[in-house]
């Protein structure tokens, strides 16, 4: 095996986990496996639906409930998709051939197995929620075949049987998301399978926020009896969970729904379930303080001025769930998701917390073990109260700790060297729904994979693999962030190669679809991510809460880049076309499932974008006089009226009705989600047609020149540019025009056409140069002019003959900016600090560089910038340019956070082997900056070059801190527009099209 050091560990426990690594590689790694689930008969298989006949069941009376359950539940999944049912048998009869379900040590006829030696159970004796599955010959003397599925415990055998119902097509997600299994006359299973111990203990979700889909839907739809998120509702999450091979419930606590423990069936049905109960970070000893705490009763919620009924109230839950398998939250805040009363400060709160904390484990030793280190406790370092902790608050060594990601996918911190020695571990807390600021997205799925990946292996890597907690909202619609999240946690392995990330969703998507849809269905679901990852549909609106703020125009540049906005909605208006155009071609079992899981995000998040994006267009082609500005506030209005149609048919026709008052379009109602808000302005009648080249914006636009002359951008032979013009009715009235050149090398995708105000009222041309009528030496100034109904419109074109000395590799100037993309380096060399890798699927470019972990015992050094330049491992990135310019360069990575407090998130650049600068874009508590970079998913530093003569130059970008992740350089000349989403790499054009 080779051993791998891991970039973000510690430094000096980095030997120590290799070694570990190595050492329980057996646990971490799936192993080999024989197991084949298939439809048609081979030697020695076993045959659990043949001949229209299913085996039976046979599960031991005494095992634990939760294997029962699980017994059931696959009995259904064999009739799901074979149609026959087995019987299911919880007597002591012996059988002759069967399926065997049992755990170890609490079933007679596994146990059986075992020692007359018919099965190997050394890998499941003692274990955690291991499971094995294999066939076996002559189970008790008596001739037959048994596929027996044993498991370490209870919720190991629930495991194995799960997995059985996987591998013979049934997903996870069958009942929450209507995923249909292929169906199959026959049913064999060969071979064997023992399963990895899981790569995290314990494994789950918080449902959270759940106002405007899971407990509105469960009051009135699926549980009218309870009117609320009860026993029948949770049987159901917590089915998903043992499929899922997850294990936790942090439990639903908004004010909607009555506390998890309000209902005693909730505990009894996670106890059946084998589920460990927990609690939010906001609610100690598994109270739910938003429904338990009435302060009008029971005073202020502050443990300095109100001690006694704080501890009754602890006490009474300790007392009440001490025949729960629990999992304690320890600590304090406030009532809801608050800083704790009664104190000022970290440095006031720790001798009040560390009461707190003795005092609770004092509550755990007397009514759950006189020895509270056995006892399962987290402690939650969230907002406040990870200042509190880094202040100095003394946690006892066996609780969990548990970093929390900033509420957008970015972990706060992790362990350093001491944290990471601490016998009760740590892990994470990680949202992929939010309600909150700057902006709540608790509407669509929309947290890319890749930054899961990211960050979630990270933490991994550092040996945060105790706990780790996925914040899901309602549950729906993040099947797919869920499923990820948990098979992750099970088995981390394969998602230790970035490259894996891609492959998962692609396989997701066949498992469900089929291997004929898996592609495109995969490619579809991997762009609404990318795109979603540039701005999440929620946030297209530039609005904000806490405090709420109206909505804006958007960042997206419509008049330069050929025209930002509209590639944007280009984009959407693609997969929006595949879609629509898939939905009829999936299988009839699959379209209910398809609508759930590709269809409603993507048409969502697509009809969100434009009804901003040409929202405004309306604005800005009113400002410019266009006819068309009316139009596109109609599409604006008009992408509105289909979400709130798409979003009424998900809940009252999807499915026959059965996720009624699941689905809302405007959850808390904030401005992002209503109407359009439509622009005032209205073309001032002018007459007549106008012309608008790329980046003219208004009449007194710099491309107007100064006789009055639009211009377009300049053009060269080297970036083989390609521009637009757009021309368009100020009136309704319809003019024919034509358009025509001065110049043989300029190019017209189009060079005539009819505009009419009852039809097409623009339109828009691209304009190129042919460079191989004059090669490489006369400057081209030429001119369009366009004609129709008696006016003339010229539109100057010019171009510069560039040239590049034989055989460079590299960027270039266009236009007076260069854009690169960080992955595409020149060379890199590395040295004593962590080197940069590649990270596939990631950021806005979809590949990016990762600085390591530094290999000094002394991080100090790091802010010495020659030895940064001595020692660091850098990239390097050749350019050229073409005029002399006082040249800026802007870098952006995504907005992570320090490993730990001994780095920040530091880079260092230097140009032509310059001086270096040292930039650092770590950001502390929810700042201005942090909040732009969290919506944006990027963070931004501007850096002032040197004076840049023409020719030759390199940038280099120095690792100095773990974690920066580096997405994108633009250096800018004097030229460079403003644009939100990544530009295209200025590459000589032969170089772009040999890539």
């Amino acid at each position: 095996m080779i051993v791998r050091r891991c970039p973000f560990l510690p430094q000096g426990i980095a030997l120590l986990f290799a070694a570990a690594v190595a050492l329980t590689a057996g646990a971490q790694q799936p192993s080999e496996t024989s197991l084949s689930v298939t439809s048609k008969r081979q030697p020695g298989a076993f045959p659990l639906v043949a001949a229209q006949k299913a085996v039976p069941l046979y599960v031991d009376a005494a095992d634990a409930a939760v294997a029962k359950i699980a017994a059931r539940a696959f009995r259904e999944d064999v009739a799901l998709v074979t149609g026959i049912r087995p019987a299911l048998d919880s007597t002591a009869v012996v059988p002759v051939t069967g399926v065997i379900v049992g755990t170890i040590g609490q079933s007679r006829l596994v146990d059986q197995l075992v020692n007359n030696k018919k099965l190997e159970a050394s890998g499941l004796k003692g274990a955690w929620e291991r499971f094995g599955i294999s066939v076996v010959e002559n189970p008790f003397g008596r001739g037959g075949q048994a596929l027996v599925v044993a498991g370490s415990d209870p919720r190991g055998t629930a495991f194995g049987l799960f997995e059985l119902s996987k591998r013979m097509g049934v997903s996870p997600f069958y009942w929450w998301a209507d995923a249909a299994p292929q169906h199959r006359e026959e049913v064999y299973v060969a071979g064997k399978f023992m399963a990895p111990a899981p790569s995290v203990k314990f494994r789950g979700i918080f449902i959270n926020d759940e106002d405007w889909g899971l407990q509105p839907w469960a009051e009135k739809t699926f549980e009218p009896e309870t009117g609320d998120i009860g026993p029948k509702t949770y049987a159901k999450v917590f089915e998903l969970l043992l499929r899922l091979k997850a294990n936790l419930i942090w439990p639903a606590m908004h004010p909607s729904t009555k506390a998890f423990f309000h209902y005693p069936g909730n505990a009894q049905v996670a106890a059946d379930y084998a589920i460990v109960v927990g609690s939010s970070h906001a609610e100690p000893m598994l109270r739910n303080n938003v429904g338990e705490w009435k302060e009008k009763t029971m005073g202020a919620f502050n443990y300095l001025t109100n001690k006694e009924t704080v501890y009754k109230y602890w006490e009474d839950r300790v007392k009440e769930s001490s025949g729960v398998n629990a999992l304690y939250t320890i600590g304090m805040r406030g009532v809801h998701d608050g800083a704790m009363e009664g104190v000022k400060g970290p440095k006031e709160a720790i001798p009040l917390l560390e009461r707190i904390i003795a005092d609770q484990r004092g509550l755990l030793a007397q009514y759950m073990h006189q020895d509270a280190t056995a006892v399962p406790q987290v402690f939650t370092a969230y907002k406040e109260v990870l200042d509190i902790y880094d202040n100095g608050l003394k946690v006892p060594e066996d609780v969990t700790l548990v970093w929390p990601d900033d509420n957008y996918g970015y972990i706060h911190r992790l362990n350093n060297n001491e944290e990471a020695a601490r016998p009760g571990g740590s892990g994470v807390y990680y949202h992929a729904s939010y309600w909150g600021r700057p902006h709540d997205y608790l509407w669509l799925g929309s947290t890319h994979p890749g930054l899961v990946r990211e960050e979630m292996m990270k933490a991994y890597e550092n040996g945060s693999n105790r706990v780790w907690v996925l914040n899901v909202g309602d549950i729906k619609p993040l099947e797919y962030n869920i499923e990820q999240f948990m098979d992750m946690a099970y088995n981390a392995a394969p998602f230790q190669d970035p490259a894996y990330t891609r492959q998962h969703l692609a396989r997701w998507a066949a498992f469900l679809f089929g291997s004929q849809r898996a592609a495109q269905i995969g490619h579809i679901l991997w762009e609404y991510y990318q795109l979603a990852f540039e701005r999440r549909p929620e946030f297209m609106g530039w609005s904000q809460t806490e405090p709420t703020t109206k909505t804006a125009y958007s960042e997206f540049n419509h008049f330069f880049y050929g025209d930002e906005a509209q590639r944007r909605i280009d984009r959407y208006a693609d997969l929006e076309r595949q879609v629509r155009a898939l939905r009829p071609q999936v299988a009839p079992k699959d379209q209910d499932a398809f609508y759930q899981l590709v269809y409603y995000p993507v048409v969502g998040a697509s009809l969100m974008n434009k009804k901003f994006l040409y929202r405004d267009k309306s604005h800005f082609y009113a400002l410019q006089q266009r006819s068309s500005a009316a139009g596109y506030a109609q599409k604006a209005q008009a992408a509105f009226d289909s979400i709130v149609k798409e979003t009424d048919y998900f809940n009252n026709q999807l499915a026959g009705g059965k996720w009624k008052h699941m689905m809302s379009w405007k959850p808390r109602e904030l401005p992002v989600y209503q109407a359009p808000v439509l622009p005032q302005e209205a073309p001032a009648g002018l007459p007549g047609w106008g012309v608008a080249p790329e980046g003219f914006v208004r009449p007194d636009s710099s491309l107007v020149g100064a006789a009055g002359t639009l211009e377009l951008p300049a053009f060269d032979p080297l970036n083989r540019q390609q521009f637009f013009v757009d021309i368009f009715l100020h009136d309704r009235r319809p003019v024919a025009w034509t358009a025509s050149v001065s110049d043989p090398r300029i190019r017209l995708s189009q060079t005539a056409g009819r505009l009419d105000g009852a039809g097409q009222q623009q339109v828009r041309l691209w304009v190129t140069v042919d460079w191989s009528k004059a090669p490489g030496k006369t400057p081209l100034d030429g001119k369009i002019t366009f004609k129709g109904g008696g006016k003339q419109v010229p539109v100057r074109v010019t171009g510069r003959p560039l040239s590049l000395a034989p055989g460079y590799k590299g960027f270039i100037e266009n236009n007076g900016y260069v854009a690169l993309h960080a992955a595409h380096y020149s060379r890199q060399s590395n040295r004593a600090s962590g080197p940069w890798k590649l990270l596939a699927g990631q950021g806005y470019t979809g590949e990016a560089l990762e600085a390591g972990a530094v290999a000094l015992k002394d991080t100090l050094q790091l802010g010495d910038t020659a030895w940064i330049k001595q020692h660091a491992s850098f990239v390097e990135y050749d350019f050229y340019t073409f005029s002399p310019a006082n040249a800026v360069a802007t870098v952006f990575t995504l907005p992570t956070h320090p490993l730990h407090k001994a780095y920040s998130m530091r880079y260092a650049v230097s140009v032509d082997g310059g001086p270096l600068q040292v930039a650092d874009f770590r950001t502390v508590g929810r700042s201005e900056e942090w909040k732009q970079n969290v919506l944006k998913n990027r963070a931004t530093k501007q850096l002032p070059l040197s004076a840049l003569g023409k020719g030759a130059h390199s940038l280099r970008v120095y690792s100095v801190d773990p974690g920066v992740v580096l997405q994108e350089i633009r250096v800018d000349l004097g030229g460079l527009k403003k644009a939100y989403s990544t530009l295209p790499e200025t590459k000589p054009f032969s170089q772009k099209t040999s890539r």
